[in-house]
């Protein structure tokens, strides 16, 4: 099938304005209910078919997305990898189908007396309504991980598009309509819309279920609030913001300074620092040893050039929160300035543990880290009750055994998502045991945006009680061995061939029972 994308300034499916977002979000919701129908199976081979399309047209998106974006080639080339990737993992997931929480107890005597026959499962919302965002066209858009998540849940979109890439967007949109068609599946499967009216009255539609957002706190915030604020309130599953903290014990800092100053460098500075797992604030202990850490970022983030943002918008946020900062710290370096326009210019502050600023604890979105000095474990203390939540902390230290500043871990472990230790907080792997989630700000749910399950944010749960066989979904039936379930408190395994996910995402089936 062909799939390169024709008229990319013409988007597909598109609703424009009040009638056109009421109409777009009314067909999505009858898509969803056609939808709902389909097999686990039938869906994985959209997924398959929707990542086959998407890798065979790489050489007419990523020039496009990197004309939008200024992203370059290889890093885009790398996000539409992980964006088929995501698919595949998906497709694989629902072919398993442990994602659905099959559950049966049957009906018994107990101690509280008899009790009936219970079967319980997840089952998709419907319509929901997904957020795309700025520094991923491809991986957080139009068939981005939230995306694909939804429809592996057997869910109906709506995708509102960021306007840092729109032509992106409706490339990637008018080839999922071409396999939409090749596939029979409903046409209205995906549709998106545009501008900040529409942004705001998709979440409050009646129709949508549940919403996924991925971008700013003020923004993330409003949507939730509205989300929160409808008759019937719904959930809202935002990533909103981060700091990424890094803490780095004194025999790290003795024994391996050069070598994580460039690393922690280089996370800084990965994509123009417009990650939303970019380490913003490294506690460093003082000392000639942290010194020499310290100037090893400095090197590197003085010789770095500056970079495009991705809109012009969040050149000026970058610009103004740079100098708001540098106000309240000391320069330690600062990138090679740009003539051109639209640039951020890498920076590196530093302060103590004693003089912190809490408005140096706040997410700037951009090539900017903050040094914070400490001289004693108490002083990581105090640092760490001062933060926020965040997705990711970093733990850095000696190459053997190195149980210094234990307990500041535990209490820096109680306000993220994800622990490091001896790496970089930049690089999100997509899996099963992923959590890209953290407490307030970082996100408002305790649900994971990337890894398989990411699904579970688009389904809920149902039981059935004492209900005829024919009634039941499949993996419910007495008869169904082809999903895990827990029965009767025991978990029993499919009686399935086991499900290998290759390097490449490809499905490698070999013979056994899961």
């Amino acid at each position: 099938m062909d799939v390169t994308p024709q008229h990319t300034d013409s988007p597909a499916r598109e609703a424009e304005g009040p009638d056109g977002l009421e109409a777009a979000v009314r067909r999505t919701a009858l898509a969803a209910t056609a939808y709902r129908g389909w097999s686990r199976g039938r869906r994985a081979e959209l997924l398959d078919a929707l990542a086959d399309a998407i890798d065979g047209a790489r050489d007419t998106l990523v020039p496009l997305a990197h004309a939008e974006t200024h992203l370059g080639a290889a890093r885009l080339q790398g996000e539409l990898t992980r964006t088929s990737y995501q698919l595949r993992v998906f497709a694989r997931e629902i072919r398993d189908g442990g994602y659905l929480e099959a559950t049966i107890d049957h009906a018994a005597q107990t101690p509280m007396g008899p009790t009936p026959d219970l079967r319980r499962m997840l089952v998709p919302l419907g319509a929901v309504a997904v957020y795309s965002a700025s520094n991923f066209p491809f991986a957080f858009s139009v068939l981005g991980g939230d995306t694909a998540s939804a429809l592996a849940a057997g869910n109906a979109v709506v995708v509102k598009v960021h306007p840092g890439h729109p032509r992106t967007s409706r490339a990637v949109s008018r080839i999922a309509e071409q396999v939409f068609s090749a596939q029979d599946a409903p046409a209205d499967l995906l549709t998106f819309v545009e501008g900040f009216e529409d942004g705001v009255a998709l979440v409050r539609h009646p129709l949508i279920r549940a919403a996924g957002f991925t971008g700013s706190l003020g923004g993330g915030r409003a949507l939730a609030d509205a989300a929160a604020a409808r008759p019937d309130p719904i959930p809202f599953y935002g990533e909103l913001a981060s700091l990424n903290p890094v803490l780095v014990t004194p025999r790290a800092a003795a024994t391996r300074a050069e070598e994580f100053g460039t690393g922690l460098a280089g996370s800084i500075l990965q994509g123009g620092g417009q990650f939303c797992t970019k380490p913003g604030l490294i506690m460093v202990p003082t000392g000639d040893a942290g010194d020499r850490l310290v100037a090893s970022i400095g090197s590197v983030i003085a010789s770095a050039a500056a970079k495009p943002a991705l809109t012009s918008a969040m050149a000026a946020s970058y610009s103004a929160g740079a100098a708001d900062r540098a106000a309240l710290a000391e320069v330690r370096a600062r990138g090679r300035d740009s003539t051109a326009d639209d640039q951020t210019r890498p920076l590196l502050l530093e302060t103590s543990a004693t003089a912190l600023s809490p408005a140096l604890l706040e997410e700037c979105f951009g090539p900017l880290a903050v040094v914070v000095r400490y001289g004693s474990a108490e002083e990581a203390m105090t640092v760490v009750d001062m933060l926020d939540g965040s997705l990711t902390a970093t733990m850095l230290t000696a190459e053997d055994r190195d149980d210094q500043l234990g307990d500041v871990l535990a209490a820096l472990t109680e306000k993220v998502g994800r622990v490091l230790f001896n790496g970089y907080p930049t690089g999100v792997a997509v899996n099963h045991a992923q959590h890209h989630g953290g407490p307030w700000p970082a996100t408002n749910t305790v649900h994971t945006s990337v890894g398989v399950t990411a699904i579970r944010r688009f389904l809920r749960p149902i039981a059935w009680q004492d209900a005829p066989q024919e009634v039941l979904p499949i993996e419910l039936r007495e008869e169904s061995t082809d999903v895990p379930r827990r029965v009767d408190g025991s978990y029993v395994l499919a009686a399935q061939h086991v499900h290998v996910l290759g390097a490449d995402g490809e499905d490698e089936r070999e013979a056994g029972s899961t």
